[in-house]
C-alpha cells in the first residue's frame, strides 16, 4: 500500500493486487459492502493518519479506480461542506460517498523525464518497445497497451519502480496534454540515451 498527499484535504492510496490478496480480498470484493472491505478502509485511514497526518472526519468522498491488472487507486477527500445534521454524530462518524470507476489502460505518471529515461532502459531489456508519452500538468505520462511480450505483473512492477499509476484517462491526456512521443516511445528513448552506453 502506498500513500500520497495530494493537498491538505485529499490523499491518494495505491493498493496492489498483492495487498488485496494479503487481506483475503479480490478487486471484485471492493464493489461489495462487506466487513473485510470496511476493515481495509479502516486500515487505510489509520495508515494515512500515521504516515501523512491525514484525519478523516464527517463527510468524506471516496473514489475507487480499478486499474487493469495493477490494483486499485483510492482517492479520499475530506468534504468542506458538513451538514448540520452531522452534529448529531460523534467525531468518529464517517459518511462515505463512494464513486467506482475502472480503467483498462496501463497509464503511469512520472515526476521527471529522467525517470522515464531510467525506466526505458529496464523496459527495453524486457523487449517492451512501444508506448506514448504525454506531458500534462507538470508530469509525464507513459501509456502502454497491455499486450506486451512481458507478463503484465512484471511490467507493472517495473513501471511502479519509477512512478505511480494514474487515474487519468487516455482521452483526457490526449485532449489536454502535450504529446511528446506518439509511438515507439521506449525504443526511441533507449536509442537516444542508452544504446551507445550499453554497447560499450
Amino acid at each position: 500500500m502506498r500513500l500520497e498527499r495530494l493537498n491538505y484535504d485529499k490523499i491518494k492510496i495505491f493498493i496492489t493486487t498483492d495487498d488485496l490478496k494479503d487481506r483475503g480480498l479480490t478487486k471484485e470484493d471492493l464493489w461489495k459492502d462487506s466487513l473485510k472491505v470496511h476493515q481495509l478502509f479502516r486500515d487505510m485511514m489509520n495508515e494515512a493518519s500515521v504516515e501523512l497526518g491525514f484525519e478523516a472526519h464527517g463527510q468524506i468522498a471516496v473514489e475507487v479506480y480499478s486499474l487493469h491488472a495493477q490494483g486499485m487507486v483510492v482517492i479520499v477527500t475530506n468534504s468542506q461542506e458538513i451538514d448540520e445534521m452531522d452534529d448529531d454524530f460523534s467525531d468518529d462518524y464517517i459518511e462515505m460517498q463512494v464513486k467506482l470507476d475502472e480503467s483498462l489502460d496501463v497509464i503511469y505518471e512520472y515526476e521527471t523525464f529522467e525517470d522515464i529515461i531510467q525506466l526505458a532502459n529496464c523496459l527495453y531489456q524486457q523487449e517492451v518497445l512501444d508506448g506514448m508519452i504525454i506531458f500534462y500538468q507538470e508530469r509525464y505520462y507513459l501509456l502502454l497497451s497491455d499486450d506486451q511480450q512481458v507478463e503484465l505483473d512484471t511490467l507493472v512492477a517495473i513501471l511502479a519502480e519509477y512512478g505511480s499509476p494514474s487515474t487519468l484517462t487516455v482521452h483526457r491526456l490526449k485532449e489536454y496534454g502535450k504529446m511528446i512521443i506518439e509511438e515507439k516511445a521506449i525504443q526511441d528513448i533507449y536509442f537516444h540515451f542508452w544504446k551507445n552506453k550499453n554497447d560499450l
